[in-house]
């Protein structure tokens, strides 16, 4: 019941913040505008992002990743002591752990660091980058078009469902991609930033950004390479020799930041960056995981993450860009789109954040159409049909918000299994193995034990206790009678954990 009392409070104190925003925007005072936009998404971010448990696909392995990373950040590991035989191609039971890119997991070790292991401190960067996304989506969609479109643009990336579900942790892929959507979105606004200073400083800074891209989820970031150079051959304020050499200076950049890293794994865990990297390329030819789609996959998803009115925009926008290549701008924003959905498309592997870092690409043109069928309506028949549609553009993406934070929903959302796991460390168990338990990755999480779903034989349990390790298993049925006989082994009862 609380949780639906504070689930209720949150929408009440958010739909006031968006009506005044609205009317501030109404007013041309984009500063408030944006500011309670922002405010806003923080607060539904903050609402969604407090469930204290981790969530299955794939919040537990990156929290549990990155408090392993606090003690050893150039070595990454899954099971901090693989006690007990492992398959390092089984990314969800490894030793070794470069199944992922560093730089969300060194950025949640820092916070899980700081604020203690615990949740929040896991989705905290999460909450934070992509709330300041809804601030560069303005920026970046004031450049291209005007302040009305870029305040749509703001306002659909502040309350889009699957970005808030993703920094919660809720949905697969979560942090990773929310971390790679907003340095992609980063990199596109430092571009903004040179076409108008002119500083080499800007560039530099693209350069970074892309490299930090790349460091969060790997070569799809160098989308940004053709979107910048769209936007600097748009603004005609260069010619093509420094336009060249400005090129190469982002590329280099990008290549001092992300390169380092992949050279150290392969010189330093090869058998496991070599089978990580393999691993990859099977997601173009191979469903790895039971994520096999149709080609139609993502443009099918995309009327649930983004309103099932998503095609008018997408068929307006591109006709406009199609009768018009010589716009390079709007080319830009066609090809930071376009290009990702056709490659992810053909790719046989496809979950439905794959292409996330296109979304203010598609606020965009949304935010354009919006205003394009508010003109066009006017002094003409049947203005009800183009108010329906102007409603509908907003109103769908909301009902997929509220669908996703779920908060008029009563659920359990600090379940009493999270508590018996951390009253564990009160026993102070050292060299503690927990056998027995389906839950093994959030048990390692939460407490220092290490950590296994079944039982080994009754000779494993033996040496292991001969060699100094105190076995816990957790009691139910499916315990043999040789394990019970073993004295030295302690008995624990934790709570169901049913998935």
């Amino acid at each position: 019941m609380d949780n639906l009392i504070v689930g209720v409070f949150t929408i009440i104190l958010c739909s006031f913040g968006y009506f005044f925003s609205w009317k501030y925007q109404k007013q041309n005072n984009f500063q408030i505008a944006v500011f309670l936009l922002i405010i806003c998404g923080l607060i539904l971010r903050i609402y969604t992002s407090s469930d204290f448990f981790l969530h299955e696909w794939d919040e537990r392995y990156h929290a549990l990743v990155a408090k392993n990373l606090i003690h050893h950040p150039l070595t990454p590991t899954l099971y901090e002591n693989a006690i007990l035989p492992y398959d390092y191609f089984n990314w969800t039971g490894n030793h070794i752990w470069v199944h992922k890119q560093p730089l969300p997991l060194w950025t949640l070790a820092v916070s899980l660091w700081m604020f203690g292991i615990n949740e929040i401190a896991v989705r905290l960067p999460s909450i934070l980058l992509s709330t300041l996304g809804i601030w560069l989506s303005f920026k970046i969609s004031s450049y291209f078009f005007n302040k009305k479109i870029a305040y749509i643009t703001a306002f659909l990336f502040s309350i889009n469902g699957l970005i808030i579900e993703l920094s919660a942790g809720r949905v697969a892929t979560d942090h990773i991609d929310i971390f790679f959507m907003f340095f992609v979105e980063l990199a596109i606004y430092f571009s903004i930033a040179f076409v108008r200073k002119g500083k080499m400083f800007y560039n530099i800074l693209v350069g970074l950004s892309l490299g930090a891209a790349i460091l969060s989820k790997w070569l799809p970031g160098f989308i940004v390479l053709p979107v910048w150079l769209l936007i600097i051959i748009a603004s005609g304020k260069f010619k093509p020799k420094t336009i060249g050499i400005q090129f190469l200076i982002v590329f280099i950049t990008s290549i001092l930041v992300f390169l380092p890293w992949q050279l150290y794994i392969f010189h330093t865990f090869p058998i496991e960056a070599n089978w990580e990297s393999s691993f990859n390329l099977k997601h173009i030819t191979e469903g790895l995981d039971g994520n096999g789609k149709p080609f139609y996959y993502f443009l099918n998803s995309m009327r649930i993450n983004y309103g099932e009115l998503i095609y008018l925009p997408l068929l307006w926008f591109f006709w406009k860009t199609i009768t018009n290549l010589k716009n390079y701008n709007r080319l830009a924003i066609a090809i930071w789109f376009l290009v990702p959905l056709l490659f992810f498309s053909f790719a046989k592997t496809k979950m439905q954040a794959y292409i996330l870092f296109t979304s203010p690409a598609l606020f965009m043109m949304t935010a354009e159409c919006w205003y394009m069928v508010s003109d066009f309506k006017r002094n003409r028949s049947y203005k009800w049909f183009f108010n329906l549609i102007l409603f509908l553009l907003i109103a769908l993406p909301i009902r997929y918000t509220i669908e996703r934070t779920k908060p008029f929903e009563i659920a359990d959302r600090n379940p009493n299994w999270v508590t018996a796991l951390k009253q564990l460390n009160e026993r102070n168990i050292k060299n503690g193995i927990l056998l027995n338990y389906n839950r093994p990755i959030e048990a390692m999480f939460y407490t220092n034990l290490t950590a296994y779903p079944n039982i080994p034989d009754k000779e494993t349990i033996t040496k292991l206790i001969s060699n100094g390790y105190t076995i816990i298993i957790n009691n139910n049925e499916n315990i043999p009678s040789d394990i019970k006989e073993i004295k030295e082994i302690v008995m624990v009862s934790l709570p169901n954990t049913a998935k």
